[in-house]
């Protein structure tokens, strides 16, 4: 695994293996992540002016990637927020457990991959916002 400790918001750049014939890259669990990949999914035809996300995870740690198109992804770990606009195949985004996520403004034919380190787990979601902010507030007193 890298050294470097990963935090919520961090971009991390992924291997691009250049080749006249296009380009590769390629993501391994516990090396260019910090966590073992359990599940992929992705998002595509998402409506002019939709938005996705709305919620946090109590346990999951995701790495989200343009790889086609662009969108921005608000962060809030309960104290600031901090937008990331997202329009590289060879950068993910980072997103740490106790992280609400919004996303938006998502370009035509954009398609957002998302690596999840667990299976899907509808208990695992917050997607009320003030509880959200309450749990956030009991871990740190």
């Amino acid at each position: 695994m890298n050294a470097l400790p990963f935090h919520s918001g961090q971009i991390i750049d992924l291997p691009k293996v250049n080749d006249q014939r296009g380009n590769l890259t390629f993501i391994e669990g516990l090396s260019h992540v910090p966590f073992e990949i359990k599940r992929v999914y992705y998002l595509y035809d998402v409506p002019g002016g939709a938005e996705r996300g709305g919620h946090a995870h109590k346990d999951l740690q995701q790495l989200m990637i343009a790889v086609a198109g662009s969108f921005d992804v608000t962060l809030d770990d309960g104290k600031q927020k901090t937008t990331v606009h997202l329009n590289r195949p060879y950068q993910g985004l980072y997103v740490s457990d106790m992280t609400w996520r919004e996303m938006s403004n998502f370009s035509s034919g954009s398609v957002c991959l998302v690596l999840a380190s667990t299976e899907y787990d509808e208990s695992d979601y917050c997607r009320d916002y003030d509880a959200f902010l309450a749990a956030i507030a009991r871990t740190n007193s």
